[in-house]
């Protein structure tokens, strides 16, 4: 039996991300985070004010990949069985048959999820945790791969609710898409000219494709040094008089992923101390609590701590 042609992460990385930024502009630092988390095979968290990207970025990311996408719209009357799906009974059979929900798609866009209740929230964090649902005492696995993209607004308070600590804890990265420099602006107002780029964007690689990218980040090779200084900053949070919960084991394993994945992403076949810390404020800003009340920039102040205790430890050499 003859194999396969090989396959090139560094070939599959750059379509994607070449696909993505044609209509995603001035954004490379978000496009860059998220291919991250797509390389890892985890879960991302847009976060931003209305009309900067999030969900253009989401959906470029999904249109790209040959695999069932769904966008679900999360608002307060959205129940828990609108996304997982539900058993309908069939009098012909005189039984209940199990009809699937949108979250056995291969990649989900959850737009605005802080608008969902907190039943409904928890519907979706058993999913992104384990990979299955469960309905009636039976367990369902989910597509491979399976990526939630989230997006949500952390400025307007009225009718939402905000996302527990387990749930936060569930993404990899927590990204800002932030407003694009006016250059970038005005290539904005003119690709809009004759409709919506994103509705003709095609896919560039496939679920095997992305398949072979987790395989090919597990594979990049960590050095003990790098994992103690992981650590190290964990164990950092969890002591300093500033926070009140520190990063949890999940949170180091996940930043260990993320840094495999950029540096798959940047051609190499192991981790180096600067791919570590450039992911740290990302991955590990939205798993701490502070000691005090901090005002409505929270985010900010945090990632503010963040990055004074990342700096107080030394990196490898």
């Amino acid at each position: 039996m003859t194999a396969g042609p090989a396959i090139n992460p560094t070939d599959i990385i750059a379509r994607l991300q070449k696909n993505i930024e044609s209509v995603v502009m001035g954004k490379t630092d978000s496009i860059r985070l998220c291919m991250v988390a797509l390389i890892a095979g985890e879960h991302i968290l847009l976060e931003d004010v209305p009309g900067v990207g999030k969900t253009l970025i989401g959906k470029s990311l999904a249109k790209s990949i040959d695999a069932d996408f769904c966008r679900l719209q999360f608002t307060p009357d959205l129940l828990p069985t609108d996304i997982v799906g539900s058993s309908i009974f069939k009098p012909k059979t005189s039984e209940f048959e199990f009809i699937k929900g949108p979250i056995f798609s291969n990649v989900v866009l959850a737009d605005e999820i802080n608008r969902a209740p907190p039943r409904t929230q928890s519907a979706l964090l058993e999913a992104m945790s384990e990979k299955q649902v469960s309905v009636d005492g039976h367990s369902y696995p989910l597509a491979d791969p399976f990526i939630v993209i989230a997006t949500q607004n952390p400025y307007e308070f009225e009718g939402t609710y905000n996302l527990p600590e387990s749930q936060m804890d569930r993404f990899l990265l927590r990204i800002s898409v932030g407003y694009p420099n006016p250059e970038r602006e005005l290539e904005i107002l003119s690709s809009h000219r004759n409709g919506e780029p994103v509705n003709q964007l095609g896919p560039v690689v496939n679920n095997s494709d992305i398949c072979a990218l987790h395989v090919a980040a597990r594979n990049v090779h960590v050095d003990d040094s790098i994992s103690k200084y992981i650590l190290d900053v964990v164990h950092r949070t969890r002591n300093s008089d500033e926070l009140r919960v520190g990063v949890s084991t999940r949170g180091a394993l996940l930043w260990y992923k993320a840094a495999q994945s950029l540096a798959l992403m940047e051609g190499k076949d192991f981790v180096t101390p600067d791919h570590a810390k450039q992911l740290a404020v990302s991955v590990l800003s939205h798993r701490v609590s502070p000691r005090r009340l901090l005002s409505g920039a929270q985010k900010h102040e945090i990632e503010a701590i963040m990055e004074r205790l990342v700096d107080e430890v030394d990196v490898p050499s």
